[in-house]
């Protein structure tokens, strides 16, 4: 397996993953696959990573899954079409691994994204485009279905209408057209996209960055789960908080600035 598929540095906090197949604009193959599983397990697991920032190299960031790798799959008693199942439940454990974790995700959207690239892309809680950025589905092109999380984390970004009109015709959106419709969070030009989203980042560390992750967790969680569920976990997470001593100091100096106002 090639490690260079998807590139995974941690410092000072920091857990920095970076598709890196420019040459195929990224689209992720097997390699590529079972880093990411690794790296997902990895980061969820990890006390030391407090934030991920997501990017990738090249003009575009990422083109879905490998077609031409995957074609070429099979043999010795599993069809192409087993490999391919095999290969996607791997991607989606690592997807549920990162979304389940109290780690909050920036990713630096520097170019196209397509067909399951999307689903990456919208792992990530938080999105900076540039404005050169462009996105598509073209799962039907190729006459293939959605997959890396596309079914449910596209409507659950855009809503059902807009998911569907994304998936069922050809159409492109433009960056403009992206943030318009919730699919990105914020569109900067090109050569500010990765001070952009590294700055995000900086603001999870250097903040209160439990907090942050338990409210990533909270938001994302409450999507898939019974409300009072989500209501209960809320008020056991906020309870825990309240006790640490990162929010003692920071109740303590709002108290403060309350009482002086």
């Amino acid at each position: 397996m090639s490690d260079d598929a998807l590139l995974f540095d941690v410092r000072d906090g920091l857990a920095h993953l970076t598709l890196n197949r420019p040459e195929r604009l990224n689209a992720v193959g097997p390699d590529a696959i079972a880093l990411w599983h690794r790296y997902a397990g990895e980061i969820a697991a990890s006390d030391d990573i407090r934030a991920v920032l997501f990017d990738a190299n090249g003009r575009a960031f990422c083109a879905g899954g490998d077609v031409r790798a995957m074609s070429e799959l099979g043999g010795e008693g599993a069809s192409a079409g087993q490999v391919v199942t095999e290969l996607a439940d791997m991607i989606h454990d690592g997807h549920r691994m990162l979304r389940e974790s109290a780690k909050p995700i920036v990713a630096a959207v520097q170019g196209p994204v397509a067909g399951g690239g999307l689903g990456f892309m919208l792992v990530a809680d938080l999105i900076v485009a540039s404005d050169r950025a462009t996105f598509a589905s073209r799962y039907a092109d190729i006459g293939l279905t959605p997959d890396c999380g596309v079914s449910t984390l596209l409507p659950e970004a855009v809503g059902t209408r807009r998911a569907l009109e994304l998936t069922l015709t050809s159409r492109t959106l433009t960056a403009a057209e992206a943030l318009d419709w919730g699919l990105v969070t914020e569109v900067v030009p090109p050569d500010e996209v990765a001070t952009r989203a590294r700055a995000i980042a900086e603001v999870w560390l250097s903040g209160a960055s439990a907090a942050y992750g338990q409210a990533k967790r909270l938001v994302r969680s409450g999507l898939t789960r019974d409300f009072q569920v989500a209501l209960d976990d809320e008020a056991r997470t906020i309870g825990a908080a309240f006790d640490t001593p990162e929010a003692a100091a920071r109740v303590a100096a709002f108290a403060g600035r309350s009482a002086r106002g």
